[in-house]
Order: structure tokens, then C-alpha cells, then sequence
């Protein structure tokens, strides 16, 4: 695919040399892609990604790959609170909750699918490492939203994509967070996390409740996660 570079100034190092293994999707919440990246290439909006990807399918590169963008904001994952420095990140244009969310055009999500697919490859990230900007920042964001397609992306390892698994499901909020954790939420404000986890595995319902599906989609979604690398005996 043809990628147009659009240099942005906002980037730094990666701290203490760390590698990126995370990839993070957003949306840019915007009224046009124009506008959005003038934004992401604005030193005083002090925000970039690595690339932004218009409706039809446009690539702009933004961020050279081996610097620090600044895309994750406030954020938190598998234990970890610099998500600039430990991942990559992509916005996709569309005008999002406050100007008229829509669904994403399949030239756009083509796109995306190419472009992830490389940068999977590149640095070795795995489907449980590819996030939207809700999952890290669950009390804060909504992006990429309950119209975008999660499920298109696990069948191109771009994320995983549970079934549910109603057998020894979480039955209460303490048994929940146990298992968000283990997938790496944040699980400081529970409905705030339950919310963000319906909205990329159950969009169809987005009340933050435990409910007996959610709680099956949670199980179900632990189980694919791949097993801790025991340390060999010195």
C-alpha cells in the first residue's frame, strides 16, 4: 500500500530504549480527516500518532515507527502506564460520539488491515496485544466505538475474539476483576471497565452490568489468552 508521509513534530524517545508490542486504535473524533491531521501535526496540541488512515483508504504516516508518539494520553495495560513507549498507534478517521458516529467504510478498514498486518510482522505483536483507545483508558475514551468491526480484525489475528463460556463464568464483581486484570484492564472504576470490554465484545449492550453473557464473554476471552512462560530453573 502507498503510505504519504506527513511529518508531525509531536514525538520523543522511548523511554529506556523499550521496543513496541502494542498496537492501539482510535478514532479521531473530528468533523473531517483535514482537520484531524492539521491537529496531529500541531506542536501546540502537543498529540500525534504514528499514522492516520482517511475513509477512502489514505495512508498518512506521521510518526516514524521507532519514536514515541503521542496518542495513549492517561492510560493503563497489562500493568503498564506508558503505553506510548511500549506501543503504535493508528487514528482512523471518523467524526466519532460527538459529531456523528458512523460506521467505518470497508476502503478504510482494508487500509487498516494492510497496514496492522505490517506492523504486526515488524515487531512481533500478538492478537492479545491489539487495543482500542477505550480498552487502556476505560474511564476516559470510547474510540473506536461500538461500530467498529473487532470481529474482521481477530479473523486477521489483529485481536482476539471470544466465545462465550458460560462454565465457571465470573458470578460476582471480585471474580470479574480477577479475569479483566489477567487480560490487562484497569479495573480501578469496574463499570467504567465492564462498559469499555461490551463495547469491543458485546456492543449491543453497554450498561457496564455484570450479566450472565457479559460474564460468559469475559470467560471466554481469559481463555484465549496465552499461557504465562514458566521461567526455566537456574
Amino acid at each position: 500500500m502507498t503510505v504519504i508521509d506527513r511529518p508531525s513534530p509531536n514525538f520523543g524517545d522511548r523511554r529506556d530504549g523499550r521496543r513496541p508490542d502494542l498496537l492501539v486504535l482510535h478514532y479521531t473524533g473530528m468533523e473531517s480527516g483535514q482537520a484531524a491531521l492539521e491537529r496531529l501535526c500541531d506542536p501546540a496540541a502537543q498529540v500525534s500518532a504514528h499514522y492516520l488512515i482517511e475513509e477512502d483508504g489514505a495512508c498518512f504516516r506521521l510518526v516514524a515507527e521507532e519514536n514515541r508518539a503521542w496518542h495513549a494520553g492517561l492510560s493503563l495495560w497489562a500493568g503498564e502506564s506508558d503505553l506510548n513507549s511500549a506501543s503504535i498507534g493508528i487514528e482512523l478517521v471518523n467524526p466519532g460520539h460527538e459529531h456523528g458516529y458512523r460506521p467505518f467504510p470497508d476502503a478504510q478498514i482494508a487500509a487498516l488491515l494492510t497496514l496492522a498486518a505490517s506492523i504486526r510482522q515488524r515487531h512481533g505483536i500478538l492478537p492479545h496485544r491489539v487495543v482500542g483507545h477505550s480498552d487502556i483508558a476505560p474511564t476516559r475514551k470510547e474510540d473506536p466505538g461500538e461500530l467498529f468491526p473487532w470481529q474482521r480484525l481477530a479473523r486477521h489475528r489483529l485481536g482476539l475474539w471470544p466465545k462465550p463460556q458460560p462454565a465457571g463464568a465470573p458470578g460476582t464483581a471480585l471474580e470479574a476483576a480477577f479475569l479483566l486484570a489477567q487480560i490487562g484492564y484497569d479495573i480501578s472504576d469496574l463499570p467504567a471497565t465492564l462498559t469499555a470490554f461490551q463495547r469491543r465484545y458485546r456492543p449491543a449492550c453497554l450498561d457496564g452490568r455484570l450479566d450472565k453473557e457479559t460474564a460468559a464473554l469475559i470467560n471466554g476471552l481469559a481463555r484465549l489468552l496465552p499461557k504465562p512462560t514458566a521461567l526455566a530453573e537456574g
